[in-house]
């Protein structure tokens, strides 16, 4: 899914350098139960209220017309992905709040393309292969590899594993593909690098996660909903909670490797981390099923749609609720690789401090211009003051020259010397 690069929006070690490993700690907690607590039930009911109100009217939606729309619009975010930045970034100098309103307007719009894409993909998968559980296995297993084989198991991931914010032009706007081909080398590579991203890749993520979904249908409490919810939260967030535990071992020890063994323990690592994700989804999904407005089921489906969506914008989070994006596993420095990008006070806090650093640095870089303009300034003086002086000394040097011509005494006479010579 949309996996931030940490570069991109964090840098870690230069926040944790300058406030108090207990400061640090505590801003650290806080970021995971937000992306816990907030951040990915938001996004599971947004994506659950439409993609239910589209089940409630199937007869309305068919699946392969709306997965031809739904992936041709993907495919168009994604090879207009520099002209859409470019714009973007010039409406915000221009205007904050248009800029504002047209990410927002944005990530809506993307994430209707996403549900209506995973579902149809979903719904034809069921249709065409069942759901039980051989069936599951055959077509989940092959997507595992090749997903392995390429290194993109990161992709498979989503909130509450990361947080990704919305005041970054580049964060919103600009996302992966497999093979990053520059338009401006050759279109053609481009525009089959961005299909591949989106049609392939994009399927191979839907195939994983509805073999494991349908895996745990079956084999967690299948007769009882509300049990099987309730287990399902338990086992996801135990599993999230573990990973990110086990996070600075992992780290250490994936810093230390090189190889196919650090890429081998990183998609170890995102294999249970991608358990616990599914786990996360399904409870918080079937729960709401379950309890939710049940007797108003379609006023339900907008009314979560909708309010968690703007939840997220109002906490700057709504980006995190895209599905986009080709990252490869292991691509990062040292630890890195498994750092899950969940940042949001500790974001504000390296922000505030960039601004702070940068009014300081603005203020003596104008301190330097200053003191450079009056150093100038009495150089010129000292200039126009030796060149004012200059006339009047040249004067007084001639003058006293003639002075001294005028008042000297006269030069004694020459007077010749006796001749000793005898006429």
């Amino acid at each position: 899914m949309n996996f931030p690069s940490l570069s991109s929006n964090m840098n870690s070690e230069a926040l944790s350098d300058r406030l108090r490993d207990y400061e640090y700690f505590l801003l650290t907690v806080i970021d995971v139960m937000i992306s816990f607590l907030v951040v990915a039930p938001c996004t599971v009911a947004s994506w659950r209220g439409l993609w239910e109100f589209l089940e409630h009217k199937p007869e309305y939606f068919p699946e392969w017309i709306f997965l031809f729309g739904a992936s041709f619009f993907h495919f168009l975010f994604s090879l207009f992905r520099s002209e859409l930045l470019d714009f973007s970034k010039n409406l915000q100098e221009k205007s904050k709040f248009w800029y504002s309103l047209f990410s927002r307007v944005y990530i809506y719009l993307f994430l209707i393309c996403c549900i209506v894409q995973w579902r149809c993909i979903w719904r034809l998968l069921d249709s065409y292969f069942g759901v039980d559980d051989v069936t599951l296995i055959i077509y989940t297993v092959p997507s595992l590899i090749v997903l392995y084989s390429f290194r993109l198991f990161k992709n498979v991931l989503a909130p509450p594993y990361y947080i990704e914010m919305d005041y970054n032009v580049e964060d919103v706007f600009n996302f992966g593909t497999l093979w990053s081909y520059p338009a401006s080398q050759n279109m053609f590579l481009y525009v089959m690098d961005s299909f591949f991203s989106v049609f392939v890749i994009g399927s191979l993520v839907v195939f994983v996660w509805r073999g494991m979904w349908g895996l745990v249908d079956i084999y967690l409490y299948k007769d009882d909903q509300p049990t099987s919810a309730a287990a399902s939260l338990v086992v996801g967030y135990t599993l999230v909670f573990s990973t990110f535990l086990l996070q600075p071992l992992v780290k250490r020890i994936v810093s230390k490797i090189s190889g196919f063994w650090r890429v081998f323990i990183v998609d170890v690592y995102l294999l249970f981390s991608l358990c616990g994700t599914v786990n996360v989804w399904r409870g918080i999904w079937v729960t709401l099923d379950c309890y939710f407005l049940t007797e108003h089921k379609v006023e339900g489906f907008w009314l979560s749609h909708i309010v968690c969506f703007l939840i997220l914008v109002f906490i700057n989070s709504s980006n995190s609720i895209l599905v986009r994006g080709v990252y490869i596993d292991a691509e990062e420095d040292g630890g890195k690789c498994v750092d899950f990008p969940c940042y949001y006070l500790r974001l504000f806090f390296q922000s505030k401090r960039r601004k702070k650093m940068f009014d300081l640095q603005r203020k003596q870089d104008l301190s330097l211009t200053t003191r450079k303009s009056d150093d100038n300034h009495i150089s010129c003086e000292t200039l126009m003051s030796s060149q004012a002086q200059e006339p009047l000394m040249n004067h007084m040097y001639h003058h006293h020259k003639r002075a001294s011509i005028i008042i000297a005494p006269p030069s004694p006479a020459v007077v010749p010397r006796e001749s000793n010579t005898v006429v």
